[in-house]
């Protein structure tokens, strides 16, 4: 099958998105299907405000019809709803070929803490974003459910996986790399450092050993300034941040906007345990398992969390896996014939 996949997220990104596309993408060609992205590489770019690191597609439009033409999919995806996505869904309707959508971020949750929008307004275009998509792909039962509820349909499960060979146990080190010297236990971070992620909520909290964040983003310099006594690494991809997860002693992910919460995975394949609230993405990625402690009292969950075995963690973090992220995205696809 010839798959056209429309994505305002991309590398250079660092994100769960950008992994999750990346991932499928992989795993679709591996299974013999041919996959063309369409990406903000393709065309000319501007900053996106407040994110000057994510660039938006600036009149895509041409670049955009001529990898539809030339390629000839026999499906389409649209995986995000940013300049690139709002110009191939006019592009779909234009011409009658149906597609299929996914929800990845709470737009509205981010807009409604960074610009007081209320989140009824962006949820209302979001709404009628993905209205004439044959299916929308959410990843977990929670966000289905919170979409119902804001009046959209069509949705269907898609669910997440975890790269258990890089993301593992053994890459724990503890005599050097970034945890080398910090006093125990080490609380880690690991995400966007903007407002949506909830930070402070973290990094206020009072808690014995070191804290630590890896990340990069618009409000880096301010938590900075708050927070002296946080260890800042910056942004961290492959074995680096493999090392790092694995080198912690908990993983603390205070966000209460996520539709998933990758990292999550990655932190539980690596033996960390995590300390979350009990809000979609933690709820759905651990929920009663013994991998981690969720409670609307952060610290006591962080400190909750140092008393469970790492190999648990791991145990769970193995039940999910990218081969069947794509075999649910690829089965969810709408084919234009």
């Amino acid at each position: 099958m010839k798959i056209v996949l429309v994505s305002d997220a991309w590398a250079p990104q660092i994100n769960g998105v950008v992994r999750t596309l990346q991932n499928v993408v992989a795993e679709a060609t591996r299974l013999g299907h041919e996959v063309r992205t369409i990406t903000p590489d393709l065309s000319p770019t501007i900053p996106c405000p407040t994110y000057p690191e994510i660039r938006l597609a600036l009149r895509p439009g041409r670049a955009l019809r001529r990898v539809f033409d030339d390629f000839a999919p026999d499906a389409i995806h649209i995986a995000t709803e940013g300049p690139l996505g709002m110009t191939a869904r006019g592009f779909c309707l234009k011409r009658d070929l149906p597609f299929t959508t996914s929800f990845h971020t709470k737009f509205p949750e981010y807009l409604a803490a960074r610009f007081r929008v209320p989140v009824s307004w962006s949820y209302g275009w979001l709404r009628r974003f993905h209205a004439p998509a044959k299916g929308v792909m959410v990843a977990t039962d929670s966000v289905r459910r919170e979409l119902e509820a804001w009046g959209f349909g069509n949705l269907q499960r898609w669910t997440r996986g975890v790269d258990a060979r890089l993301f593992s146990p053994e890459r724990r080190r503890e005599t050097d790399g970034d945890m080398a010297g910090l006093p125990r236990p080490v609380f880690l971070a690991v995400g966007r450092v903007a407002v949506e992620k909830n930070l402070s909520a973290f990094l206020d909290l009072d808690l014995p050993g070191s804290k630590v964040v890896i990340g990069d983003g618009p409000q880096l310099a301010e938590l900075k300034r708050r927070y002296p006594t946080t260890h800042f690494l910056g942004p961290r991809t492959g074995v680096p941040l493999a090392e790092a997860y694995a080198s912690a002693d908990v993983f603390v992910f205070p966000s209460r906007t996520d539709t998933f919460g990758l990292v999550l995975l990655e932190a539980m394949a690596s033996g960390l345990p995590v300390a979350a609230y009990p809000v979609p993405g933690p709820l759905d990625v651990i929920g009663d398992s013994p991998a981690g402690r969720l409670d609307t009292d952060l610290r006591h969950a962080a400190l909750g969390a140092l008393e469970i075995p790492r190999a648990l963690c791991r145990e769970h973090a193995l039940t999910f896996d990218w081969p069947n992220c794509a075999n649910q995205f690829l089965h969810n696809l709408h084919p234009l014939h």
